[in-house]
């Protein structure tokens, strides 16, 4: 598959890959995620200053007109240093809803702050029941005079405890899992009846249970038309699995090149393990894996523009084929490294621990075989 990039993207791609390498060592991270706030703002200014926050936003909207592309050239990189500041959550998702179907006003209120680093979004869809189902819905908005108010509780709110604000999906009409009768809202974090729990997952990052209780939003805060936002929550979260399983190439890349270097150092009998055929022929299945998982992820960012069945297909199967080589490279590079790579100390750790969530986010291996299926057979 020949792919390549323009000359801008290479450009950011060496400028941010610099940028990452000088302020995302494992020392440097690990103090950041270590820290009470749990990341560094200063970066996010640096992100916003080199206008990496801007860069997949049209220019219509306020950004500096790239796309999908350029969020993949971006998460590359971020998967590389596991960097944690939430550019899914704010630049993809919120982003990606403004872009979609936000209204002229909502454009103009929240992108220029997306752009500047200055609105933090986090995506609050999960719930403690619903499994990988965006429309199983518990979370309820009811008409209250010209606004609606908001009940319900969100789980495992990636970037939450950062974030200024909330896109929030909620039922409107139907029944609990029903496609129709969904909606999406923008929601103030600091609204009267916003209430968050927040605490670091295992690979490093920041999360907070939501609660909404008896939440006033008005008319305006409402994305797209009332009831029928479960295409567009879909077409959003295909856009941030492309954007995710860039990221896991990026760190599946890292994770190989470390298990290599330490086979090269590491001796028993009197030798180097990577000099043993059998472990060899492990790093080559790691490669193979990445390279496989890259060349699947390109495909589905390309897909994104294109019809709902085609991007969808494209975006299920990236998933599945990054889910699968994100865990045999994970495994394989801790069984390599033995039981200290499982340790604090080491890097690979946390790469196997980021590799390990990835499966999780926005529905694992099964849930998109599945979807894959039932798309293909549709």
């Amino acid at each position: 598959m020949d792919f390549n990039f323009t000359e801008t993207q290479d450009m950011v791609r060496d400028g941010l890959s610099r940028l990452v390498r000088e302020n995302y060592d494992y020392e440097a991270r690990s103090n950041a995620i270590s820290s009470e706030s749990g990341w560094r703002p200063e970066i996010w200014a640096q992100l916003a200053e080199l206008g990496i926050l801007g860069m997949p936003i049209s220019e219509d909207d306020g950004g500096f007109g790239g796309g999908s592309v350029d969020s993949l050239v971006v998460m590359e990189e971020f998967g590389r240093g596991l960097v944690v500041e939430p550019f899914v959550p704010t630049v993809v998702c919120a982003g990606g809803f403004l872009k979609h179907a936000g209204t002229a006003a909502q454009k103009e209120e929240h992108i220029g702050g997306i752009v500047d680093g200055s609105r933090i979004f986090a995506f609050a869809y999960a719930e403690p029941r619903g499994r990988f189902d965006y429309a199983d819905l518990e979370t309820t908005a009811k008409k209250d005079g010209g606004g609606y108010v908001l009940n319900g509780h969100k789980a495992v709110v990636i970037g939450a405890p950062w974030a200024s604000h909330l896109i929030v999906t909620a039922r409107t009409s139907g029944g609990q899992r029903d496609r129709d009768g969904i909606s999406v809202f923008i929601v103030d974090k600091n609204a009267d009846g916003v209430v968050t729990r927040d605490y670091p997952t295992v690979d490093g990052r920041r999360a907070s249970e939501v609660y909404l209780e008896n939440v006033s939003v008005p008319a305006e805060a409402l994305i797209g038309e009332e009831g029928a936002g479960l295409p567009l929550i879909e077409q959003v979260t295909d856009e941030a699995i492309a954007a995710q399983c860039a990221e896991a190439c990026g760190a599946m890349k890292v994770a190989h090149t470390l298990t290599v270097e330490y086979s090269r150092t590491r001796k028993q009998f009197g030798v180097p393990i990577g000099s043993f055929q059998v472990l060899q022929h492990r790093m080559v299945d790691m490669y193979t894996e990445y390279e496989q998982s890259l060349s699947m992820t390109y495909l589905a960012t390309l897909k994104l523009d294109a019809d709902a069945k085609e991007r969808q297909t494209a975006v299920a199967a990236a998933k599945v084929r990054v889910g699968q080589a994100a865990h045999l490279i994970g495994q394989e590079a801790i069984q390599i490294h033995g039981g200290m790579g499982m340790t604090d100390e080491m890097a690979i750790g946390h790469y196997f621990k980021r590799l390990t969530i990835f499966d999780a986010e926005f529905g694992n291996i099964d849930h998109h075989m599945k979807r894959h299926v039932e798309l293909v057979r549709s």
